[in-house]
């Protein structure tokens, strides 16, 4: 537990001293000074400061790819519905860390940096969790399709950029254009009726 408290100080340190100043003017000192712990105690926990920073954004999407693991196992729901819940979650973990942000905070080009960091760690993530429940809809003949690995990368590169909204800005009608195209594309591509998978517009609303 004693441990475990460290390791959270130190990420909490690092997270509370992104929002005012440069990823690269944060020393490993300032972060250890900040958690109220000795910077030898940093290495325990850490190589480096960038370890640091894979274990900030691992832990802010912890709980979405939690319930998104969960859903792959609860086949007694439709899998697009399972998808939708799962952009749901990943984006109310997106909008908390945007929100953490602020003026005086990093410049464009280290947020795009930083974002970056979250969609690639995002996608890896929830690929194979995707293509397994994409798998389950053909298995079950709810969708047709025939990479579900393919479709799951296609399908998150799209929505994790435009829930993030800061690699391509773009305006809230663009977005529901880009969705609304996207969900066309999904029906066509899994061979669902036009017009059945428009509840995940309200995903991004």
């Amino acid at each position: 537990m004693a441990n475990q408290l460290k390791y959270n100080q130190i990420l909490d340190a690092f997270q509370e001293l992104l929002k005012n100043q440069k990823l690269q003017a944060i020393s490993v000192s300032e972060i250890a000074h900040t958690a109220g712990i000795g910077k030898g105690s940093i290495y325990y926990y850490f190589p480096s400061k960038d370890a640091i920073l894979d274990a900030l954004v691992e832990r802010n999407y912890e709980k979405p790819l939690q319930t998104a693991k969960e859903l792959a196992d609860q086949t007694e729901i439709s899998p697009f519905t399972r998808m939708a819940m799962i952009f749901q979650a990943c984006r109310n973990s997106s909008s908390e860390f945007l929100k953490s942000e602020n003026h005086t905070g990093p410049g464009t080009q280290e947020k795009s940096f930083l974002h970056q960091k979250y969609i690639n760690h995002i996608i890896t993530e929830l690929k194979p969790v995707l293509a397994a429940i994409i798998r389950q809809g053909i298995q079950a003949g709810e969708i047709r399709f025939e990479d579900p690995e393919a479709l799951a990368e296609i399908v998150l590169i799209i929505l994790t950029v435009k829930m993030d909204n800061t690699l391509i800005p773009s305006s809230k009608e663009e977005i529901e254009n880009t969705i609304g195209a996207l969900i066309s594309l999904l029906e066509k591509g899994t061979e669902n009726p036009p017009g059945s998978l428009n509840f995940l517009k309200s995903q991004f609303r």
